[in-house]
C-alpha cells in the first residue's frame, strides 16, 4: 500500500514538473493534433518576407544568405525599443532595432501578479508560441532566480508570469513591437534557438545614461541595476 501510495506521489511530481517546464515540449504536439499552427508551420509562411525584409541587416552584420545561430535581444523601457545583437567568432553586432508600439508601467521591476511592470532584469528565451493572442510571441523567463531571491511572497505564481515579446499593439506587461517586427524576432529566434538566447529588459540604456533609477518599493535595485550595466558593456554601443 506504502509503496503503491509512493509510486502514485511520484507520478504526481513527475506530471507537475513537466507540465511546468516541459511547453516546449508538449505545446507543439498539442497545438498539432488540434489542428494549430506549429512553430515549424508559421516559419514557413513568414520566412520569405522575413528574410526579405531583414537580408540587407543581416548582410551587413556579416551574414550573407544565412542566420545567426547566436542572438541576443536587449530591450530598453526608457528608449522604448527592442535591439536584436547576433553574436559569433566576430564578435556582437547589431542586427536592428524595434520600437515598443505599446508600453505598460514605470521604470523598475516588476513585483507582483497585475502590476503591469514590464520586468528588469537578465533572462532566457523559454520557447516560441506560433498562436498567440497577440499573432506571435517569444517567451521570457521572468522570474528569474534574482527575482525570485528577492520576492516576499511564498508563493511564486503571485509574482506573476506569462511575459512575452508579441505582435500587435496592446500590452499589460510584456514587449509589443507589432506584427512584421515579431516576424522577423520570431524567425531569427528560431534559427537560433538551439541556443541559449539571453534577453536583457532594463530601465533604460545605461551605455548612454549611467544614472540608476531609484524606485520606492525596493531597496535592491542597484544591485539588479549594476548587473544590468555589466551586462550592457559587453555589447556595442551603435545608438
Amino acid at each position: 500500500m506504502i509503496r503503491k501510495l509512493i509510486l502514485i506521489v511520484g507520478l504526481i511530481v513527475i506530471i507537475i514538473v513537466f507540465l511546468k517546464f516541459g511547453r516546449s515540449i508538449y505545446i507543439p504536439l498539442l497545438n498539432k493534433v488540434k489542428g494549430k499552427e506549429t512553430v515549424k508551420s508559421r516559419i514557413e509562411s513568414i520566412e520569405k518576407d522575413a528574410w526579405n525584409r531583414l537580408e540587407k541587416n543581416l548582410e551587413i552584420a556579416g551574414y550573407k544568405m544565412d542566420y545567426p545561430e547566436e542572438i541576443i535581444l536587449v530591450a530598453f523601457k526608457e528608449e522604448r525599443i527592442l535591439q536584436v545583437y547576433s553574436k559569433d567568432y566576430s564578435g556582437i553586432k547589431l542586427i536592428k532595432e524595434y520600437p515598443f508600439t505599446a508600453f505598460s508601467g514605470q521604470l523598475g521591476p516588476k513585483l507582483e501578479e497585475g502590476d503591469k511592470q514590464i520586468p528588469e532584469g537578465i533572462y532566457k528565451v523559454e520557447y516560441l508560441n506560433p498562436n498567440s493572442s497577440y499573432y506571435l510571441s517569444v517567451k521570457v523567463s521572468y522570474p528569474n532566480e534574482f527575482d525570485k531571491s528577492k520576492t516576499e511572497f511564498t508563493n511564486i505564481s503571485e509574482m506573476g508570469g506569462d511575459i512575452f515579446i508579441h505582435g500587435k499593439s496592446a500590452t499589460i506587461g510584456c514587449i509589443p513591437i507589432g506584427d512584421q517586427a515579431i516576424e522577423e524576432v520570431f524567425l531569427l529566434t528560431q534559427k537560433a534557438i538551439n541556443n541559449d538566447i539571453k534577453v536583457i529588459i532594463s530601465p533604460r540604456d545605461f551605455r548612454i545614461n549611467s544614472e540608476y533609477p531609484k524606485i520606492e518599493k525596493i531597496n535592491w535595485e542597484n544591485e539588479l541595476y549594476e548587473m544590468i550595466h555589466n551586462e550592457l558593456k559587453t555589447l556595442p554601443n551603435n545608438r
